[in-house]
């Protein structure tokens, strides 16, 4: 696989040359600073390829470039918007850059409501508590009829656990929930979000999808011929939340997508993080049969605090939690060696060390929750270390 290595831009301060030194062979990043629906032009690409080189290493791969609500929901600017995502990748073609990662995840991208929560070993890492987010979906943002889609023994435990909630965390929960994408700076108020779920009040899972299947007719023959490949990121966490639908949470969600645009430019962003929130997601079972269509891998951990979907989980560190992540990476080899057998040259499987925990000097660096500089580095050894071994002529799999 190829490693890489998320980079925010200059604001990151987690270097490039920090990155290097950890082991990264390539950076994985996106222009942040440009409004979602603007196309990304030539000069603003190169001065980010420069500012990566200045590093020691190159752009590789785009994550991402985001998806406006109105291409999500087909209104508004949405022709537009399309338009300008067409411009872009037009523009990173031409710069020498070819994979790109995207979610259509609606309104909330990756959600959690801690985002350094304290392990028991000291580390501090990202969690999802589920009876927090029921709190705040009944308390704080006072979701019309938000009581309907949880179970009796939710609502309770959520009203106990608001009442000994201090102004503080609720505070703390509210920006927690209403952050946006990495690396950006937009984010919801209370009344912001409350108006971001209004405009999906008709849209159900159904027309979701199929304005993501809309969205992919437009894009992907762009991607083809521009020998691009694009790689859609699945739902984080792979549940609904506050009414929202969610498209891509399982095998069948990708299956149906991916049938439904056959492309060789339509692929997976393949994140053991976010499918492995459910025990239901039979992790190297799915690279076994989706690894044609995965380009790009996010390799992370979670453990599952409680039983069913949803649950509560936190991110572990890389070879703990509930993923059997040497399992998965055999699975991602054996990927590797069926397209190398092919005569296949042109798809590498791209690998990033998915979010991690901060431990040691993290502690105090004050990196962008879950990129760490120290417990990316330990992640990439670790998953870099059973990837050589399951590659080793002598002693890896046959």
């Amino acid at each position: 696989m190829r490693h890489v290595w998320r980079w925010f831009g200059p604001i990151d301060k987690v270097s490039v040359i920090d990155a290097a030194q950890a082991g990264a062979q390539g950076i994985v990043s996106a222009l942040h600073h440009i409004p979602t629906g603007v196309a990304w032009t030539g000069a603003e690409i190169a001065k980010r390829q420069e500012e990566v080189r200045a590093g020691g290493l190159e752009w590789e791969l785009v994550e991402s470039i985001p998806i406006s609500e109105s291409i999500k929901t087909m209104s508004g600017d949405w022709k537009a918007h399309i338009g300008a995502w067409k411009d872009s990748l037009k523009a990173l073609s031409d710069a020498g850059i070819s994979t790109v990662c995207y979610n259509f995840m609606p309104v909330l991208d990756w959600t959690r409501t801690d985002l350094r929560w304290e392990t028991k070993g000291g580390a501090r890492t990202m969690r999802f508590d589920l009876i927090d987010f029921v709190a705040f979906d009944l308390h704080i943002l006072k979701r019309p009829s938000a009581a309907v889609d949880y179970s009796e023994y939710l609502v309770e435990q959520a009203a106990r656990r608001f009442s000994d909630m201090s102004d503080e965390k609720k505070a703390a929960l509210s920006r927690n929930i209403g952050a946006g994408l990495p690396g950006q700076a937009d984010s919801y108020s209370l009344a912001e979000l409350r108006e971001a779920l209004d405009s999906y009040a008709n849209i159900d899972a159904d027309r979701l999808r199929n304005n993501l299947i809309a969205f992919l007719s437009e894009v992907v023959p762009v991607a083809e011929r521009l020998g691009m490949r694009l790689c859609a990121h699945g739902d984080d966490p792979p549940w609904p939340l506050l009414g929202l639908p969610r498209v891509l949470s399982g095998e069948a969600d990708y299956v149906q997508v991916l049938d439904a645009v056959d492309s060789v430019a339509n692929g997976v962003t393949f994140c053991t993080g976010s499918l492995g929130a459910r025990a239901d997601n039979d992790l190297p079972a799915m690279i076994k049969r989706l690894g044609p269509k995965i380009y790009f891998a996010h390799l992370r951990n979670v453990r599952r605090e409680t039983g069913g979907t949803p649950c509560s989980f936190f991110e572990d560190e890389h070879l703990e939690g509930d993923t059997d992540m040497v399992a998965v990476i055999a699975a991602l080899v054996a990927e590797e060696r069926r397209r190398t057998g092919q005569g296949i040259t042109d798809r590498p499987i791209f690998m990033r060390p998915d979010h991690g925990q901060e431990i040691l000097d993290d502690l105090e660096r004050g990196a962008q929750p879950g990129y760490p500089a120290i417990g990316r580095l330990k992640g990439l050894a670790e998953l870099r270390g059973i990837e050589r071994t399951l590659s080793h002529a002598k002693y890896g799999l046959a």
